[in-house]
Protein backbone atom coordinates (compact mmCIF):
# COMPACT_ATOMS: atom_id res chain seq x y z
CA UNK A 1 0.00 0.00 0.00
CA UNK A 2 1.13 3.27 -0.34
CA UNK A 3 2.06 5.54 2.13
CA UNK A 4 2.70 8.80 0.43
CA UNK A 5 0.45 11.09 -2.85
CA UNK A 6 3.85 12.27 -4.60
CA UNK A 7 3.96 14.94 -7.01
CA UNK A 8 7.12 16.47 -9.24
CA UNK A 9 7.04 20.33 -9.81
CA UNK A 10 9.17 20.47 -12.36
CA UNK A 11 11.75 22.88 -12.68
CA UNK A 12 10.83 24.45 -9.37
CA UNK A 13 13.03 25.62 -6.03
CA UNK A 14 12.23 24.20 -3.20
CA UNK A 15 11.67 27.58 -1.81
CA UNK A 16 8.72 28.10 -4.63
CA UNK A 17 7.26 24.70 -3.81
CA UNK A 18 6.86 25.79 -0.35
CA UNK A 19 5.03 29.13 -0.85
CA UNK A 20 2.53 26.63 -4.03
CA UNK A 21 2.23 24.16 -0.93
CA UNK A 22 1.46 26.23 2.07
CA UNK A 23 -1.30 28.32 -0.22
CA UNK A 24 -2.43 24.93 -1.44
CA UNK A 25 -2.96 23.47 2.06
CA UNK A 26 -4.53 26.63 3.34
CA UNK A 27 -7.20 26.30 0.60
CA UNK A 28 -8.00 23.14 1.82
CA UNK A 29 -8.49 24.31 5.19
CA UNK A 30 -4.99 23.21 6.45
CA UNK A 31 -2.62 24.89 8.56
CA UNK A 32 1.65 24.18 8.91
CA UNK A 33 2.02 23.79 12.91
CA UNK A 34 5.88 22.74 12.51
CA UNK A 35 8.60 23.19 9.61
CA UNK A 36 11.71 21.39 10.22
CA UNK A 37 14.37 22.29 7.74
CA UNK A 38 15.93 18.52 7.61
CA UNK A 39 19.14 19.69 5.28
CA UNK A 40 19.64 22.41 8.07
CA UNK A 41 19.53 20.52 11.19
CA UNK A 42 21.60 16.90 9.14
CA UNK A 43 24.47 20.29 8.74
CA UNK A 44 23.89 21.27 12.09
CA UNK A 45 23.65 18.14 13.86
CA UNK A 46 26.40 15.64 12.02
CA UNK A 47 28.13 17.90 10.01
CA UNK A 48 26.30 16.05 6.35
CA UNK A 49 25.60 17.83 3.10
CA UNK A 50 22.25 17.14 1.68
CA UNK A 51 20.07 18.57 -0.58
CA UNK A 52 16.82 20.72 0.39
CA UNK A 53 14.38 18.86 2.31
CA UNK A 54 11.99 19.98 4.72
CA UNK A 55 9.14 18.55 6.57
CA UNK A 56 5.63 20.34 7.30
CA UNK A 57 3.40 19.47 9.74
CA UNK A 58 -0.29 19.91 8.21
CA UNK A 59 -3.31 20.16 10.08
CA UNK A 60 -6.74 20.68 9.32
CA UNK A 61 -8.27 21.57 13.32
CA UNK A 62 -11.94 20.15 12.11
CA UNK A 63 -10.59 17.14 11.29
CA UNK A 64 -8.15 16.95 13.99
CA UNK A 65 -10.70 17.84 16.64
CA UNK A 66 -12.92 14.95 14.38
CA UNK A 67 -10.38 12.19 14.94
CA UNK A 68 -9.24 12.96 18.38
CA UNK A 69 -13.22 12.69 19.74
CA UNK A 70 -12.92 9.80 18.01
CA UNK A 71 -9.38 8.09 19.03
CA UNK A 72 -7.76 9.92 22.26
CA UNK A 73 -4.38 9.16 21.23
CA UNK A 74 -4.29 9.16 17.39
CA UNK A 75 -2.84 12.28 18.48
CA UNK A 76 0.44 10.54 18.45
CA UNK A 77 -0.25 10.47 14.59
CA UNK A 78 -0.85 13.85 13.69
CA UNK A 79 -0.21 16.46 12.18
CA UNK A 80 0.05 15.20 8.77
CA UNK A 81 3.37 15.76 7.29
CA UNK A 82 4.05 17.11 3.94
CA UNK A 83 7.41 17.11 2.67
CA UNK A 84 9.63 18.65 -0.06
CA UNK A 85 12.60 17.46 -1.57
CA UNK A 86 15.13 18.95 -4.22
CA UNK A 87 15.33 16.50 -6.96
CA UNK A 88 16.75 16.22 -10.22
CA UNK A 89 14.50 18.58 -12.41
CA UNK A 90 12.71 20.13 -9.58
CA UNK A 91 10.80 20.04 -6.27
CA UNK A 92 8.94 16.41 -5.56
CA UNK A 93 5.88 17.34 -2.49
CA UNK A 94 4.88 14.18 -0.71
CA UNK A 95 1.79 13.86 1.45
CA UNK A 96 1.61 11.33 3.59
CA UNK A 97 -1.45 9.11 3.41
CA UNK A 98 -3.51 9.10 6.45
CA UNK A 99 -5.62 5.82 5.64
CA UNK A 100 -2.51 4.16 5.78
CA UNK A 101 -0.61 5.61 8.66
CA UNK A 102 -3.34 4.69 10.65
CA UNK A 103 -4.39 1.45 9.29
CA UNK A 104 -3.41 -0.10 12.42
CA UNK A 105 -6.27 1.58 14.65
CA UNK A 106 -9.45 -0.97 14.85
CA UNK A 107 -12.05 2.20 14.41
CA UNK A 108 -13.63 2.42 11.48
CA UNK A 109 -14.74 5.65 11.68
CA UNK A 110 -11.33 6.72 12.27
CA UNK A 111 -10.46 5.13 8.82
CA UNK A 112 -13.65 7.40 7.36
CA UNK A 113 -12.06 10.46 8.70
CA UNK A 114 -8.45 9.69 7.41
CA UNK A 115 -10.27 8.91 4.43
CA UNK A 116 -11.49 12.79 3.91
CA UNK A 117 -8.05 14.11 4.77
CA UNK A 118 -6.42 11.93 2.36
CA UNK A 119 -8.95 13.53 -0.28
CA UNK A 120 -7.89 16.98 0.93
CA UNK A 121 -4.21 16.63 0.67
CA UNK A 122 -4.38 14.55 -2.55
CA UNK A 123 -6.12 17.52 -3.63
CA UNK A 124 -3.81 20.18 -2.44
CA UNK A 125 -0.58 18.55 -3.94
CA UNK A 126 -2.51 18.90 -6.81
CA UNK A 127 -2.91 22.15 -6.75
CA UNK A 128 0.54 22.69 -5.60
Amino acid sequence: MPYTHDRLLADTSIEEADRRVREALTAEGFGVLTEIDVKATMKKKIDADMDGYLILGACNPKMAWEAIGLEPRIGAMLPCNVILRSVDGGTEVSAVDPVASMAAVDNQELHAVAGQVRDMLVRAVDAA
